[in-house]
């Protein structure tokens, strides 16, 4: 996978084995892609959907599917996802991967607060076990 020539430090099988895996954890079912967007992109999106006009580091979308499966998309955008890995010191493949698991909770129906409470919330923790588990 790559986002504008720049080869991604998390290759699709990756991403197939967090969502997969994240499913197959919440028994559900549910079609999900996980779409890398450059900066730009990515605060287009942000201030479309969510109107904040600034990139952010993961969007997640979900609707109800013909047959009344799921049906989800996550966005992520590296730049973002590089930055907040270098303040907390961790490699961009980890948080990478906890986008794509923040992302695919978040197309299942979890939540978290904004602000200081979303590192505590039910959703970040059950995140981050899915994160050490699949690791």
């Amino acid at each position: 996978m790559a986002v504008a020539g720049r080869k991604l430090a998390l290759p699709a099988t990756r991403v197939r084995r967090l969502v997969r895996g994240v499913l197959a954890g919440e028994r559900r079912a549910a079609a999900i892609s996980v779409t890398f967007l450059g900066r730009r992109a990515m605060q287009t999106l942000n201030k479309r959907w969510k109107d904040h006009d600034r990139p952010t580091d993961v969007i997640s979308f979900a609707l109800p599917g013909a047959a009344g499966d799921l049906v989800g998309d996550i966005y992520i955008c590296p730049d973002v996802a590089e930055r907040e890995a270098r303040r907390r010191a961790l490699p961009l493949r980890e948080e990478l991967s906890r986008l794509v698991i923040h992302g695919t909770l978040h197309v299942l129906g979890g939540n978290h607060p904004e602000g200081e409470g979303r590192e505590r919330s039910a959703m970040w923790r059950k995140q981050e076990r899915y994160l050490e588990r699949l690791g």
